[in-house]
C-alpha cells in the first residue's frame, strides 16, 4: 500500500446543514496512467437523491472519474468522500494517507453499485442467480430473502418472466436491466453508470433508460457517464461536461444543454446531437 500526500479534508459546514451534506464529494481529484495526465484536478459535489450527468468526448477523462469513485483506480492525487467516508485511503499518521488494501477496499464498495457499457453477468448463472450472488455471498442475505428481493428487482426492471433465463438467452438490453438489478440487489446509496446504453442497439437503448428515469423519479442518487443528451436533459438535475481531463462547465442540466455558456461545450453538444437518434 503505497504512501499518498497530505489529507485534503471537505469544508466544514454549518451545524444543522445536515440534510444538505453531500453523498458523494470530489476533491481536486488527479490520475495518471504512466505519463498521460487524465483526471487534472476534479472538483465535483453531488448530493443525496441528485442525478448527475457526466458529458464529454472520449478520452475527456469521465470513466476513469467513475472508477476512481468506485476505488477500480487508485487516486495519484486529491480525495473522494462517500456519505463523509474517505475512500479508498486511510490516514496512518496525522496528514498522511496511504491506499487501502482490496478487502477494505471491497467493504466501502458495497455502498456502491455500478453498472458497466458490457454487462459484466456470469454468463453460467440466470438472471435471477446472477442477482442474488452478492447478497448471499457478501452480506450473508439469506437465500429465501434473496430470492424473493431478487424477484421483486426483475418485476422493477421489467423482466419478472425471466428469473431463469441466461444471459444468452437475453437482449443486450434485457442483459443490461439485469445488470441494473444486480447492482441494486446491495441496497447501495449511490448508484454510478459507465454508459450504460453505449454496448445497445438502437432499439434496445430506451428500455433501458425508462429503468434509469424510474429510478431517478425514486430519488436514487445517480451519477451517469452518457452521450444520451435527451436523457441528461429531461431526467438529470445537473449535467457536468468534461473535456481533456477538466470540468469545463457544470450547471443544472437543461440551462447547460439549451444554453451552454462554454464554446467548447456548444461544440460537443451540436456535433452529438447531429450524429442521430441515439442522442436526442
Amino acid at each position: 500500500m503505497s504512501e499518498m500526500g497530505q489529507l485534503d479534508r471537505p469544508p466544514a459546514r454549518a451545524e444543522g446543514d445536515s440534510a444538505r451534506d453531500p453523498l458523494v464529494e470530489a476533491i481536486n481529484v488527479h490520475k495518471s496512467f504512466h505519463r498521460h495526465h487524465v483526471l487534472k484536478g476534479i472538483d465535483l459535489v453531488v448530493h443525496p437523491g441528485e442525478v448527475v450527468c457526466l458529458l464529454g468526448p472520449s478520452g475527456s477523462g469521465k470513466t476513469t472519474f467513475l472508477r476512481c469513485i468506485n476505488m477500480l483506480e487508485n487516486l495519484d492525487g486529491g480525495r473522494i468522500f462517500v456519505d463523509g467516508e474517505l475512500m479508498g485511503l486511510e490516514e496512518t499518521a496525522p496528514g498522511r494517507l496511504r491506499h487501502l488494501g482490496d478487502q477494505q477496499k471491497a467493504a466501502q464498495r458495497r455502498e456502491i453499485g455500478m453498472v458497466f457499457q458490457r454487462f459484466n453477468l456470469f454468463p453460467h448463472k440466470t438472471a435471477l442467480e446472477n442477482i442474488i450472488e452478492a447478497p448471499m455471498q457478501v452480506k450473508r442475505v439469506s437465500k429465501a430473502q434473496a430470492v424473493a428481493e431478487a424477484e421483486q428487482l426483475l418485476d422493477q426492471v421489467g423482466l419478472a418472466d425471466k428469473p431463469h433465463h441466461y444471459p444468452s438467452q437475453l437482449s443486450g438490453g434485457q442483459q443490461q436491466r439485469v445488470a441494473i438489478a444486480r447492482a441494486l440487489a446491495m441496497k447501495p446509496k449511490l448508484m454510478l453508470f459507465d454508459e450504460p446504453t453505449s454496448a445497445l442497439d438502437p432499439e434496445l437503448v430506451g428500455e433501458v433508460l425508462r429503468v434509469m428515469r424510474e429510478l431517478a423519479e425514486q430519488g436514487t442518487t445517480m451519477i451517469v457517464v452518457t452521450h444520451e443528451i435527451a436523457f441528461a436533459r429531461d431526467v438529470a438535475d445537473r449535467v457536468v461536461f468534461m473535456d481533456d481531463g477538466v470540468v469545463v462547465e457544470e450547471g443544472p442540466a437543461r440551462e447547460v444543454i439549451n444554453n451552454p455558456r462554454q464554446e467548447r461545450t456548444r461544440q460537443f453538444l451540436q456535433r452529438v446531437l447531429e450524429e442521430g437518434p441515439a442522442a436526442s
